[in-house]
């Protein structure tokens, strides 16, 4: 194997070292790898397992093969990029090294709820899989021009904005206890955008079909409110009062059901 050679370092240049957990495919054994990366201003940890792609060399001075992960925007839209550093569950392209504290060791880990596929890369099918679950879209007759559409209450739109910006990376169910692989729960993202979409004039249409899936196994009951998911968010979003709100919702639709029959 033919591998690139890092260029020459002065003895002053400072050093990190990333401490990555390998693993060649779902079946195989995990071991760890170190790499040496020269420390630069404003590096992120995208930058990092760039540096180590191109010179895949292990601090014992082994050629290996390059880390393998998964990143598209590098700027916390797409959510692609999502894994545990240091131990916390996060966006690897915001993850500046300058803020993850003074030592010059990161750890770097996959998601620990998705199956891995190889490396730091996992199969967050499932996540998406659950969106579709509870129809978490707003349901339109074609994609042509359709006007300006329903407008919204100033109110209603600021609460809608910030359920509105998650970028489906997976980190609150990461960190949710109550969420594990061997279960069905489908976490507080997708409760959350259960609430979004009900809240849309238009999605509303949807409502009650959104609730009917929350109200099986795996959806609303199963929640623990233990409140990891608002602690790892990126975006900020208010993850437990959408599921206090979904909940509240569901308990009307609930009541009205039982005595519409």
């Amino acid at each position: 194997m033919t591998v690139a050679t890092a260029p020459s370092e002065t003895k002053t240049e400072r050093k990190i070292t990333l401490r990555i957990r390998r693993q060649d495919g779902p079946e195989a054994a995990a071991r760890w790898e170190e790499f040496s990366v020269p420390r630069r201003p404003n590096m992120n940890i995208i930058s990092c397992l760039q540096y180590v792609n191109t010179y895949p060399i292990t601090t014992e001075g082994k050629a290996t093969t390059p880390p393998a992960f998964d990143c598209n925007c590098l700027e916390e839209v797409c959510g692609a990029c999502t894994m545990v550093i240091n131990g916390r569950v996060r966006q690897a392209c915001s993850a500046l090294v300058d803020k993850l504290g003074d030592g010059d060791l990161i750890t770097l880990e996959p998601m620990t709820k998705f199956p891995i596929v190889r490396d730091l890369f996992v199969d967050r099918h499932r996540l998406f899989d659950d969106l579709k679950k509870v129809k978490a879209w707003v349901p339109i007759d074609g994609t042509y021009d359709l006007g300006p559409g329903p407008s919204m209450p100033q109110k209603v739109q600021e609460t809608r904005y910030p359920l509105s910006q998650c970028i489906s990376c997976g980190c609150c169910l990461d960190a949710c206890p109550q969420y594990t692989p061997v279960n069905h729960f489908v976490g507080a993202a997708i409760i959350s955008q259960v609430r979004l979409f009900n809240d849309h004039p238009t999605g509303a249409a949807l409502k009650e079909d959104r609730l009917d899936a929350l109200m099986e196994a795996g959806g609303l009951a199963d929640c623990g409110k233990a409140g990891n998911c608002v602690e790892v968010c990126p975006k900020k979003i208010p993850l437990l009062e959408s599921i206090a709100s979904v909940q509240r919702q569901a308990t009307v639709y609930a009541v009205k059901k039982f005595f519409s029959r």
